[in-house]
């Protein structure tokens, strides 16, 4: 399977009136052939099974490098797993991706993918921190998008505690990014806190959710109501 075979599948399955559509919602520069992204599900499964990792790296790779908005999410599913060892190129790969993110749909995709290694390798969000100061909107929100397994942490361990505190003070500092897409993310970050430590979430709300815009602040302590009643 090489990139050009994947493609040729994709294109396959192309929809024009979808790919209307899906370019007008996303707002994309990139090429859509207009694909359900159950069909990319799919071919990215398949593709898994019929390549050994250097194989799907290469793949993945070229799907990406192509610019076309399905073969960027196929390339982000196409490295989704939870084990993978080694996977150090896998990580690296996604690391290069992050600065050409340029919307919240390739970027959760890659994201997604990312959680996993992060959660190989906690480590690694070293190298996060270095994005939340990036000159690209969409990269500094992928430090909190990679990072949400945190957030969701039933029984963190005191480790993930202190982890949790790192992307929390993260959040904070991005607070002054007023793009919606951002305030949008902070958001989300704390919301999904709140349904595993709300006493947490109501702190941080406490003592930035001033800065937050409006609808923000309310999408964050939204699961919070039922606790304070």
């Amino acid at each position: 399977m090489t990139p050009d075979d994947a493609i040729a599948a994709l294109r396959a399955h192309a929809d024009a009136d979808r790919a209307a559509e899906m370019a007008a919602w996303h707002k994309t520069p990139h090429e859509v052939l207009g694909i359900a992204n159950p069909v990319i599900d799919t071919l990215a499964r398949d593709w898994r099974a019929e390549v050994d990792l250097d194989g799907r790296l290469a793949l993945a790779a070229g799907l990406w490098d192509s610019g076309i908005f399905e073969a960027r999410i196929a390339a982000a599913k196409l490295l989704t797993q939870a084990r993978i060892r080694p996977d150090e190129e896998v990580w690296d790969l996604i690391c290069a991706w992050a600065p050409q993110f340029d919307g919240w749909a390739i970027a959760d995709h890659a994201c997604t993918a990312g959680q996993k290694r992060l959660l190989a390798d906690p480590s690694r969000l070293q190298t996060v921190g270095v994005w939340v100061t990036h000159d690209n909107l969409w990269t500094r929100r992928a430090a909190l998008v990679i990072t949400l397994p945190w957030a969701k942490m039933n029984v963190p361990k005191a480790a993930d505690l202190e982890l949790r505190e790192t992307v929390l003070g993260w959040a904070a500092q991005l607070i002054s990014d007023r793009d919606w897409f951002m305030q949008k993310a902070i958001a989300g970050w704390i919301s999904d806190l709140s349904r595993h430590d709300a006493d947490r979430a109501a702190a941080f709300l406490a003592d930035h959710g001033a800065g937050l815009k409006s609808f923000a602040r309310r999408d964050a302590g939204r699961f919070l109501k039922d606790v304070s009643g």
